[in-house]
């Protein structure tokens, strides 16, 4: 079955935390802290292969978490690290925030990692806390947090031509013959209900991915019909080839044409700027002759000049060399176009910044209401997460590291003083130089 979207929850491991731990060892009455690190949480890692075709293995599953790291250990042992969780998917697939419609990656690259989430880090242990002022620290850090994300898999196939048309012009038999795809084929609308991919051996050496995609419809673009489905795919091609049906009874192939050139238009103008070119099936048709003459008449009449035309018939086999010329032709033509994408730019890289980059990483705002100074920022945030108000150790170490970054300084140049309450996280402090 083809499936090209659905949503998943993933979340990322926790880091483990660091232990609290003294050696006791024979001879060694004083032995000295060590309590080792906690392991890292395992990582959410996307993968695109090129012999996945599907997102149906991910349809029913919610929910995707990676391992958690260990503890820290006595004797100075780190926690194990989580295990990353790998998840392939087909090349040519989006992920995006379900919850705000970003962007987060392209996977336009095969077998190229994406670190979508990142595990916690492992918590330190007290033996990395002993100093020459603190030989024997009591506290550790606890590991951080995990990451969650409700994400949106969307699969757009990579193909560098897509075969385009009303339903039943004959795409499925084209591609059934210049390629090796053998697609469902019958006389009947909506044969094909999803994107067959081929490739294509031109006798020069050159190759190609061809694509023959659902029939289209007027009101496509509104949804109507195949709707979405078929148009979405159109965005990921390189050029796009009209199919009409030369075997046509009733109304003529230019308002077929103009058709899909609208509904292209109305989804996305910019699919119009790719190479197009104009195919009529079914030359052996007694009707062939009068549909390709009323067709280049239409044309010729709105766009004052000569429609280039490649004339076939899938059915027999007729002028098939031809069109794969031309298209291989088209291809490399928009190739010269187009900027070749790194892996790099396929995919949204979140930059640690500096303190230095972001100032004081913190902010000092006094909430009128409550009566309190109000001290906020992402440093603040990272020093209350390895806060244990528990434990004099670390409330002590808490104290010196708020001075070094200069809150108690920005407090007072603020109005605090002594016997105001000060507000940190969750935690109310009263103010005493």
């Amino acid at each position: 079955m083809f499936i090209d979207e659905t949503i998943l929850k993933i979340v990322s491991g926790h880091g483990g935390d660091g232990a609290v731990a003294f050696r006791h060892e024979k001879y060694m009455e004083k032995g000295g802290p060590s309590g080792g690190n906690g392991g890292k949480g395992g990582s959410i890692i996307f993968i695109a292969r090129t012999n996945e075709n599907t997102l149906l293995p991910l349809r029913y599953k919610r929910i995707i978490k990676a391992e958690n790291g260990e503890n820290g250990k006595i004797k100075n042992m780190t926690g194990k690290s989580g295990e990353d969780t790998i998840i392939n998917v087909p090349l040519g697939t989006q992920i995006i925030n379900n919850k705000t419609n970003e962007l987060i990656c392209d996977l336009t690259i095969a077998d190229e990692p994406v670190e979508v989430l990142k595990g916690g880090k492992g918590g330190r242990g007290n033996a990395e806390f002993a100093n020459s002022r603190n030989k024997a620290p009591k506290f550790s850090e606890p590991g951080g947090p995990s990451e969650e994300l409700e994400i949106r898999l969307v699969l757009k196939v990579l193909a560098d031509a897509g075969l385009v048309g009303l339903p039943s012009v004959g795409k499925s038999t084209i591609i059934s013959v210049i390629s090796e795809c053998k697609p469902k084929i019958a006389s009947y609308h909506f044969t094909t209900l999803n994107p067959n991919l081929g490739m294509v051996q031109v006798s020069d050496g050159r190759s190609f991915v061809c694509a023959d995609l659902p029939g289209l419809i007027e009101g496509a673009s509104s949804g109507l019909g195949l709707g979405f489905q078929f148009l979405k795919h159109v965005e990921r091609t390189k050029v796009i080839i009209h199919v009409l049906d030369g075997d046509k009874i009733e109304g003529n192939l230019f308002n077929d044409y103009e058709t899909i050139l609208n509904e292209l238009k109305i989804y996305d103008e910019n699919i119009l700027k790719k190479g197009q070119l104009i195919v009529i099936n079914k030359s052996d048709s007694p009707h062939f002759n009068d549909n390709k003459n009323n067709f280049i008449k239409d044309y010729k009449n709105k766009y004052k000049e000569e429609p280039e035309i490649i004339i076939i018939s899938a059915i027999l086999n007729e002028g098939m060399d031809n069109l794969i010329y031309k298209i291989a032709d088209l291809i490399d033509s928009e190739n010269e176009k187009i900027e070749i994408v790194t892996s790099e730019e396929s995919f949204k890289e979140y930059k640690f910044v500096s303190d230095e980059e972001k100032g004081k990483g913190f902010t000092v705002t006094k909430d009128y209401e409550n009566l309190v100074y109000v001290v906020s920022g992402p440093i603040i945030d990272e020093l209350m997460r390895t806060f244990r108000q528990d434990n004099q150790d670390s409330v002590l170490k808490f104290a010196k590291t708020l001075k070094k970054l200069g809150v108690e300084e920005e407090l007072k140049i603020n109005g605090c003083q002594n016997g105001d309450i000060v507000r940190i996280g969750k935690i109310d402090f009263e103010f005493n130089d």
